[in-house]
Order: structure tokens, then sequence, then C-alpha cells
């Protein structure tokens, strides 16, 4: 299965100076764990998550006040559409990362999750045999 068949088409976009209470609410209205930022002075696509966020208030700062490009990835690695699911769980394994910008040729696409993959390989059929783990007696 490809990244295409599994990604959202459907994004929750925000500009670097939207502040981090305004991405924070525009994903929760959105029910995803991260925004592409579009940025006409970056040279694609970049991503901020809400592992961004929450570092950000961990440290402190006011989510009212700070910024998205002030926070968003540092680094962004991007997904091919064409890619195998596989390929992009590796990719986000490799890099600590549990989301990706999609795209196809110079055009953002979308966003693929780790949950995205998940339920993909789960509708599929993939399953695996877990262990039983016996409830612990508090």
């Amino acid at each position: 299965m490809q990244v295409s068949q599994a990604m959202s088409e459907v994004v929750v976009t925000v500009g670097p100076r939207h502040t981090l209470a305004d991405v924070a609410r525009r994903m929760a209205d959105g029910s995803v764990g991260a925004a592409v930022v579009l940025d006409p002075e970056l040279p694609g696509a970049a991503i901020i998550t809400e592992r961004d966020i929450s570092h950000s208030v961990a440290a402190g700062e006011s989510p009212g006040e700070e910024l998205v490009e002030d926070h968003m990835a540092a680094r962004v690695v991007y997904a091919d559409a064409q890619w195998s699911l596989e390929k992009a769980a590796e990719t986000m394994v490799a890099n600590g990362f549990r989301h990706l910008v999609v795209v196809e040729g110079s055009r953002t696409a979308g966003v693929i999750s780790m949950r995205d993959i998940v339920r993909a390989w789960v509708s599929e059929g993939a399953t695996c045999d877990l262990p039983v783990v016996a409830a612990q007696a508090g």
C-alpha cells in the first residue's frame, strides 16, 4: 500500500505568525496532531506538531504569545505520495517523527501520521500475536 492511499488529504494549515494557541485550537477542531505551516519565505511546507506545542508549554511559555515560527520543526522530511507505507514508517522511526508532510512533485499533497499507517495496515488485515498480560493487582 502506498502513502497516497493512507494519508490525510485534508490538513490544517497555519502561517508562521500564528500563535501556538491558534494552532492548538485548529488542530483540536480538526482532530489532528499536526498542522502544515505555509510560509512563502521557505522552500517548502513546514510542520508543527502537538509535541512542539507541549514542549513550549512545559517550558513555561505562553501559548497565546508564542509564535509558530519559533516552534515549528527545524528539519522537515517529506514523504513522496508513491512511497510504501513501510518506507514512511521506517523514515518516521529513524527520525523520531510521528508525522510526515506528503508531496507529489512540488505540491503538498497531505500529511501522513503513524496512526494513519497503523489504521491502513489493520484495515488490510495485518495482525500480530501479542502475549496476554495479566492485570496486576494494585
